[in-house]
């Protein structure tokens, strides 16, 4: 399954496009897309309106919705935080942290255009969808 990353939302949204939106876009209709519900907090919270609110809630209540945090996932995505800043990289949004933890966990591709996923594909084996 591939998970699709709120940055990748927003732009298909806008209407913008890009190389993830195209990668987005060309998924296969049988291709399973998911939508965590982290990702759907942060898509929700930037709509403007409510019409946009209910319009963007409606088509991504669609697809595979994933709960992408309980207990021992938390304790995992502390976990590659902790071996990140190790490393000498520090995670700027523990949100991102979580989404990359649920998909290393549940062996799920990740779809972003968000640079603060990188260390979790380079560190740590995320997959990416490129």
């Amino acid at each position: 399954m591939v998970i699709v990353d709120s940055s990748v939302w927003v732009d298909a949204f806008a209407g913008r496009i890009t190389p993830q939106v195209s990668l987005l876009r060309g998924l296969s209709p049988t291709h399973p897309v998911g939508v965590g519900d982290l990702v759907l907090c942060e898509v929700l919270q930037g709509t403007r309106g409510e019409r946009e609110f209910r319009r963007v809630r409606d088509a991504l209540l669609a697809l595979d919705l994933l709960r992408m945090v309980d207990v021992p996932t938390a304790i995992a995505a502390a976990e590659n935080y902790r071996l990140l800043r190790y490393r000498g990289i520090t995670v700027r949004k523990m949100v991102d942290c979580l989404i990359a933890t649920f998909c290393l966990r549940n062996g799920h591709t990740l779809l972003h255009s968000d640079r603060d996923f990188d260390p979790f594909e380079a560190h740590l084996g995320l997959k990416v969808l490129h």
